[in-house]
Protein backbone atom coordinates (compact mmCIF):
# COMPACT_ATOMS: atom_id res chain seq x y z
CA UNK A 1 0.00 0.00 0.00
CA UNK A 2 1.68 3.35 -1.37
CA UNK A 3 1.08 6.44 0.85
CA UNK A 4 1.10 9.37 -1.21
CA UNK A 5 1.54 12.87 0.48
CA UNK A 6 2.03 16.26 -1.17
CA UNK A 7 5.00 17.84 0.50
CA UNK A 8 6.74 21.23 0.81
CA UNK A 9 10.07 21.52 -0.06
CA UNK A 10 11.69 22.35 3.52
CA UNK A 11 13.91 26.10 3.17
CA UNK A 12 12.11 27.43 0.13
CA UNK A 13 9.91 29.57 2.55
CA UNK A 14 6.50 28.29 0.39
CA UNK A 15 3.55 27.73 2.00
CA UNK A 16 0.08 27.22 0.98
CA UNK A 17 -1.97 30.15 0.17
CA UNK A 18 -4.31 31.21 2.52
CA UNK A 19 -7.93 30.92 1.59
CA UNK A 20 -9.23 33.74 0.48
CA UNK A 21 -12.22 34.96 2.42
CA UNK A 22 -15.18 37.59 1.48
CA UNK A 23 -15.85 40.67 3.21
CA UNK A 24 -18.70 42.43 3.00
CA UNK A 25 -17.97 45.82 3.30
CA UNK A 26 -21.16 48.20 3.73
CA UNK A 27 -21.25 51.16 1.53
CA UNK A 28 -21.76 54.30 3.32
CA UNK A 29 -25.09 56.22 2.54
CA UNK A 30 -24.45 59.88 1.89
CA UNK A 31 -26.91 62.24 3.59
CA UNK A 32 -29.11 62.48 0.17
CA UNK A 33 -29.89 58.60 -0.02
CA UNK A 34 -30.94 58.66 3.39
CA UNK A 35 -33.20 61.45 3.39
CA UNK A 36 -34.36 59.93 -0.23
CA UNK A 37 -34.87 56.77 1.84
CA UNK A 38 -36.35 57.52 5.20
CA UNK A 39 -38.09 61.14 4.28
CA UNK A 40 -41.63 60.55 6.32
CA UNK A 41 -38.99 60.02 9.45
CA UNK A 42 -37.23 63.25 8.87
CA UNK A 43 -40.07 65.37 8.02
CA UNK A 44 -41.37 64.88 12.07
CA UNK A 45 -38.35 66.80 12.76
CA UNK A 46 -39.63 69.93 10.72
CA UNK A 47 -41.57 71.52 13.37
CA UNK A 48 -39.14 71.06 16.16
CA UNK A 49 -36.38 72.52 13.89
CA UNK A 50 -38.71 75.26 13.11
CA UNK A 51 -39.82 76.12 16.86
CA UNK A 52 -35.85 76.29 17.91
CA UNK A 53 -34.70 77.87 15.15
CA UNK A 54 -37.34 81.03 15.50
CA UNK A 55 -37.84 81.13 18.68
CA UNK A 56 -34.60 80.56 20.42
CA UNK A 57 -31.41 81.06 17.42
CA UNK A 58 -33.06 84.37 16.08
CA UNK A 59 -33.80 85.83 19.13
CA UNK A 60 -29.99 85.09 20.12
CA UNK A 61 -28.73 88.22 17.26
CA UNK A 62 -30.84 90.80 19.58
CA UNK A 63 -28.44 90.31 22.60
CA UNK A 64 -26.40 92.57 20.19
CA UNK A 65 -28.42 95.27 22.20
CA UNK A 66 -26.14 94.77 25.28
CA UNK A 67 -23.62 96.50 24.00
CA UNK A 68 -25.63 99.34 21.91
CA UNK A 69 -27.88 102.38 23.03
CA UNK A 70 -31.96 100.48 22.27
CA UNK A 71 -34.70 103.06 21.73
CA UNK A 72 -38.43 101.96 21.63
CA UNK A 73 -39.24 102.59 18.17
CA UNK A 74 -35.98 102.93 16.69
CA UNK A 75 -33.26 99.63 15.01
CA UNK A 76 -34.30 96.55 16.72
CA UNK A 77 -30.15 96.08 17.26
CA UNK A 78 -29.94 99.15 18.83
CA UNK A 79 -28.58 103.19 17.35
CA UNK A 80 -25.20 103.83 19.01
CA UNK A 81 -22.45 101.34 20.40
CA UNK A 82 -21.77 102.08 23.91
CA UNK A 83 -19.32 98.92 24.48
CA UNK A 84 -19.98 97.72 28.07
CA UNK A 85 -21.59 100.03 29.52
CA UNK A 86 -24.20 98.06 30.84
CA UNK A 87 -22.23 95.11 31.84
CA UNK A 88 -21.04 97.86 34.46
CA UNK A 89 -23.83 99.43 35.39
CA UNK A 90 -25.08 95.52 36.61
CA UNK A 91 -21.90 94.99 37.85
CA UNK A 92 -22.00 98.17 40.60
CA UNK A 93 -25.76 97.75 41.16
CA UNK A 94 -26.18 96.32 44.21
CA UNK A 95 -29.26 95.35 43.90
CA UNK A 96 -28.24 93.06 41.18
CA UNK A 97 -26.31 91.01 43.45
CA UNK A 98 -28.34 91.06 45.86
CA UNK A 99 -31.13 89.05 43.06
CA UNK A 100 -28.13 87.41 42.20
CA UNK A 101 -27.94 85.71 45.60
CA UNK A 102 -31.80 85.02 45.61
CA UNK A 103 -31.35 83.31 42.59
CA UNK A 104 -28.05 80.71 43.81
CA UNK A 105 -29.63 80.43 47.13
CA UNK A 106 -33.16 79.20 45.32
CA UNK A 107 -31.52 77.39 42.42
CA UNK A 108 -29.29 75.22 44.99
CA UNK A 109 -32.28 74.54 47.28
CA UNK A 110 -34.35 73.41 44.21
CA UNK A 111 -31.82 71.07 42.87
CA UNK A 112 -30.59 70.20 46.37
CA UNK A 113 -34.30 68.99 47.30
CA UNK A 114 -36.06 68.55 43.62
CA UNK A 115 -33.32 65.83 42.48
CA UNK A 116 -32.71 63.33 44.55
CA UNK A 117 -36.56 63.25 45.69
CA UNK A 118 -37.85 61.57 42.48
CA UNK A 119 -35.15 59.23 42.08
CA UNK A 120 -36.20 57.62 46.27
CA UNK A 121 -39.75 57.46 45.33
CA UNK A 122 -38.75 55.86 42.26
CA UNK A 123 -37.18 53.40 44.23
CA UNK A 124 -40.06 52.95 46.76
CA UNK A 125 -42.36 52.48 44.03
CA UNK A 126 -40.11 49.93 42.77
CA UNK A 127 -40.85 47.86 45.91
CA UNK A 128 -44.44 47.91 45.63
CA UNK A 129 -45.46 44.67 44.95
CA UNK A 130 -49.45 45.77 44.74
CA UNK A 131 -50.32 46.62 41.28
CA UNK A 132 -53.47 48.69 42.57
CA UNK A 133 -51.40 50.04 45.43
CA UNK A 134 -48.29 51.25 43.21
CA UNK A 135 -50.78 52.76 40.32
CA UNK A 136 -52.82 54.60 42.61
CA UNK A 137 -49.88 56.19 44.44
CA UNK A 138 -48.51 56.87 41.00
CA UNK A 139 -51.60 58.54 39.72
CA UNK A 140 -51.46 60.94 43.43
CA UNK A 141 -47.94 62.01 42.31
CA UNK A 142 -48.16 62.69 38.86
CA UNK A 143 -51.70 64.92 39.60
CA UNK A 144 -50.07 68.16 40.44
CA UNK A 145 -47.61 68.02 37.54
CA UNK A 146 -50.74 68.86 35.32
CA UNK A 147 -52.29 71.75 37.20
CA UNK A 148 -51.59 75.14 35.88
CA UNK A 149 -48.59 77.34 37.85
CA UNK A 150 -51.49 79.68 38.48
CA UNK A 151 -53.91 76.98 40.14
CA UNK A 152 -50.67 76.02 41.85
CA UNK A 153 -49.81 79.29 43.28
CA UNK A 154 -53.76 80.12 44.45
CA UNK A 155 -53.80 76.64 46.05
CA UNK A 156 -50.69 78.02 47.71
CA UNK A 157 -52.24 81.25 48.52
CA UNK A 158 -55.71 79.70 50.08
CA UNK A 159 -53.94 77.64 51.81
CA UNK A 160 -51.26 79.83 53.19
CA UNK A 161 -53.71 82.72 53.97
CA UNK A 162 -54.52 84.10 57.18
CA UNK A 163 -57.52 81.99 57.29
CA UNK A 164 -55.67 79.41 55.53
CA UNK A 165 -56.12 75.63 56.83
CA UNK A 166 -52.35 76.48 58.00
CA UNK A 167 -52.82 79.05 59.96
CA UNK A 168 -56.52 77.46 61.49
CA UNK A 169 -54.40 74.56 62.73
CA UNK A 170 -52.20 77.40 64.39
CA UNK A 171 -55.37 78.97 65.83
CA UNK A 172 -56.63 75.23 67.29
CA UNK A 173 -53.44 74.77 69.46
CA UNK A 174 -53.20 78.22 70.80
CA UNK A 175 -50.64 79.61 68.32
CA UNK A 176 -50.76 82.98 66.76
CA UNK A 177 -51.49 83.18 62.79
CA UNK A 178 -48.20 83.82 60.31
CA UNK A 179 -48.41 85.84 57.65
CA UNK A 180 -46.52 83.12 55.39
CA UNK A 181 -46.81 85.22 52.09
CA UNK A 182 -45.58 89.03 53.46
CA UNK A 183 -42.80 87.11 55.81
CA UNK A 184 -39.66 86.99 53.35
CA UNK A 185 -38.08 84.61 55.65
CA UNK A 186 -41.02 82.14 54.57
CA UNK A 187 -40.80 82.31 51.02
CA UNK A 188 -37.98 80.11 49.70
CA UNK A 189 -39.42 77.59 51.96
CA UNK A 190 -42.96 78.13 50.41
CA UNK A 191 -41.52 78.14 47.05
CA UNK A 192 -39.18 75.25 47.33
CA UNK A 193 -41.82 72.82 48.83
CA UNK A 194 -44.51 73.69 46.46
CA UNK A 195 -41.55 72.99 43.46
CA UNK A 196 -41.46 69.76 45.75
CA UNK A 197 -45.06 68.76 45.38
CA UNK A 198 -45.80 69.48 42.05
CA UNK A 199 -42.37 67.80 40.18
CA UNK A 200 -41.50 64.94 42.22
CA UNK A 201 -43.85 62.33 40.87
CA UNK A 202 -43.48 63.41 37.82
CA UNK A 203 -39.52 63.19 37.85
CA UNK A 204 -40.01 59.63 38.86
CA UNK A 205 -40.85 58.54 35.21
CA UNK A 206 -37.67 58.59 34.07
CA UNK A 207 -36.23 56.54 36.49
CA UNK A 208 -39.13 53.86 36.60
CA UNK A 209 -38.10 53.42 33.27
CA UNK A 210 -34.59 52.99 33.63
CA UNK A 211 -35.98 50.46 36.46
CA UNK A 212 -37.12 48.28 33.97
CA UNK A 213 -33.70 47.74 31.87
CA UNK A 214 -31.42 46.45 35.04
CA UNK A 215 -31.21 42.86 34.51
CA UNK A 216 -32.70 40.80 36.99
CA UNK A 217 -29.79 38.24 37.12
CA UNK A 218 -27.85 40.88 38.53
CA UNK A 219 -30.36 40.77 41.68
CA UNK A 220 -30.59 36.78 42.01
CA UNK A 221 -27.00 36.76 41.98
CA UNK A 222 -26.66 39.48 44.85
CA UNK A 223 -29.56 37.54 46.23
CA UNK A 224 -27.37 34.34 46.32
CA UNK A 225 -24.03 36.10 47.53
CA UNK A 226 -26.15 36.93 50.85
CA UNK A 227 -26.74 40.72 50.31
CA UNK A 228 -30.02 42.16 51.41
CA UNK A 229 -32.50 44.56 49.95
CA UNK A 230 -30.25 47.58 50.86
CA UNK A 231 -27.19 46.06 49.33
CA UNK A 232 -29.03 45.14 46.03
CA UNK A 233 -30.51 48.84 45.89
CA UNK A 234 -26.78 50.30 46.61
CA UNK A 235 -24.79 48.12 44.36
CA UNK A 236 -27.12 47.14 41.80
CA UNK A 237 -30.29 49.40 41.40
CA UNK A 238 -28.49 52.97 41.41
CA UNK A 239 -25.27 51.89 39.39
CA UNK A 240 -28.06 50.47 36.94
CA UNK A 241 -29.89 54.18 36.48
CA UNK A 242 -27.01 55.71 37.27
CA UNK A 243 -26.72 57.25 33.44
CA UNK A 244 -30.23 58.62 33.67
CA UNK A 245 -29.82 60.43 37.16
CA UNK A 246 -26.00 61.98 35.67
CA UNK A 247 -27.69 63.35 32.37
CA UNK A 248 -31.15 64.83 33.87
CA UNK A 249 -28.70 65.88 36.23
CA UNK A 250 -26.47 68.01 34.20
CA UNK A 251 -30.15 69.06 32.41
CA UNK A 252 -30.91 70.18 36.09
CA UNK A 253 -27.51 72.15 36.51
CA UNK A 254 -28.15 74.12 33.07
CA UNK A 255 -31.56 75.60 34.37
CA UNK A 256 -29.77 76.33 37.81
CA UNK A 257 -29.81 79.78 36.60
CA UNK A 258 -33.61 80.02 35.25
CA UNK A 259 -35.06 79.78 38.42
CA UNK A 260 -39.04 79.18 37.68
CA UNK A 261 -40.08 82.79 36.31
CA UNK A 262 -43.93 82.48 36.51
CA UNK A 263 -44.46 80.88 39.71
CA UNK A 264 -41.85 83.61 41.58
CA UNK A 265 -43.87 86.46 39.40
CA UNK A 266 -47.05 84.88 41.04
CA UNK A 267 -45.78 84.19 44.72
CA UNK A 268 -43.61 86.79 45.54
CA UNK A 269 -44.68 90.88 46.70
CA UNK A 270 -42.86 94.32 47.54
CA UNK A 271 -42.12 92.95 50.98
CA UNK A 272 -40.54 89.56 49.77
CA UNK A 273 -38.80 91.06 47.58
CA UNK A 274 -35.56 90.88 49.45
CA UNK A 275 -35.63 87.06 49.67
CA UNK A 276 -37.90 86.60 46.63
CA UNK A 277 -36.97 88.65 43.67
CA UNK A 278 -34.94 86.70 41.28
CA UNK A 279 -32.67 87.25 38.06
CA UNK A 280 -35.58 86.64 35.73
CA UNK A 281 -38.08 88.21 37.66
CA UNK A 282 -35.52 91.39 38.15
CA UNK A 283 -35.13 91.48 34.09
CA UNK A 284 -38.98 91.39 33.89
CA UNK A 285 -39.25 94.42 36.06
CA UNK A 286 -36.08 96.43 34.57
CA UNK A 287 -36.47 95.58 30.91
CA UNK A 288 -40.40 95.24 30.54
CA UNK A 289 -41.90 97.22 32.42
CA UNK A 290 -39.12 100.04 33.18
CA UNK A 291 -38.62 99.82 29.52
CA UNK A 292 -34.29 99.72 30.20
CA UNK A 293 -33.90 96.52 27.49
CA UNK A 294 -30.49 97.19 26.73
CA UNK A 295 -29.72 97.13 30.16
CA UNK A 296 -32.07 93.96 31.14
CA UNK A 297 -30.31 92.08 27.79
CA UNK A 298 -26.99 92.71 29.43
CA UNK A 299 -28.17 90.81 32.61
CA UNK A 300 -30.29 88.48 30.26
CA UNK A 301 -26.38 87.79 28.63
CA UNK A 302 -24.44 87.20 31.91
CA UNK A 303 -26.99 84.90 33.03
CA UNK A 304 -26.98 82.79 29.29
CA UNK A 305 -23.43 82.80 30.21
CA UNK A 306 -23.46 81.50 33.81
CA UNK A 307 -25.52 78.73 32.89
CA UNK A 308 -23.37 77.48 29.85
CA UNK A 309 -20.48 77.47 31.53
CA UNK A 310 -22.38 75.61 33.97
CA UNK A 311 -23.31 73.27 32.00
CA UNK A 312 -19.92 72.30 30.26
CA UNK A 313 -18.52 72.01 33.67
CA UNK A 314 -21.01 69.51 34.98
CA UNK A 315 -20.85 67.26 31.79
CA UNK A 316 -17.06 67.35 31.69
CA UNK A 317 -16.75 66.28 35.70
CA UNK A 318 -19.71 63.58 34.71
CA UNK A 319 -17.69 62.27 31.90
CA UNK A 320 -13.87 62.52 34.05
CA UNK A 321 -16.00 60.96 36.91
CA UNK A 322 -18.43 58.38 35.84
CA UNK A 323 -18.04 58.40 32.08
CA UNK A 324 -21.74 59.13 31.20
CA UNK A 325 -22.18 62.64 29.52
CA UNK A 326 -24.57 64.65 27.33
CA UNK A 327 -21.61 64.87 24.92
Amino acid sequence: MVDVTHQVPVGTGSTPDPPTVARLVPRRRTWRQALRRDWQLYSLAVVPLLFFVIFRYLPMAGNVIAFRRFRPGGSIFGETWVGLRYVRLFISDPTFWQVFGNTLKIGSLTLLFCFPLPIVLALLLNEVRTRFLKRFVQSISYLPHFLSIVVVAAIVFQVLSLDGVVNQGLKAIGRDTVPFMQEPGWFRTIYVSSEVWQTVGWGTILYLAALTTIDDNLYEAARIDGASRWRQTWHVTLPGIRPTMMTLLILNVGTFMAVGFEKVLLLYNPLTYPTGDVISTYLYRVGVVSGSFSYAAAIGLFESLIGLTLVLSANFISRRTVGTSLW
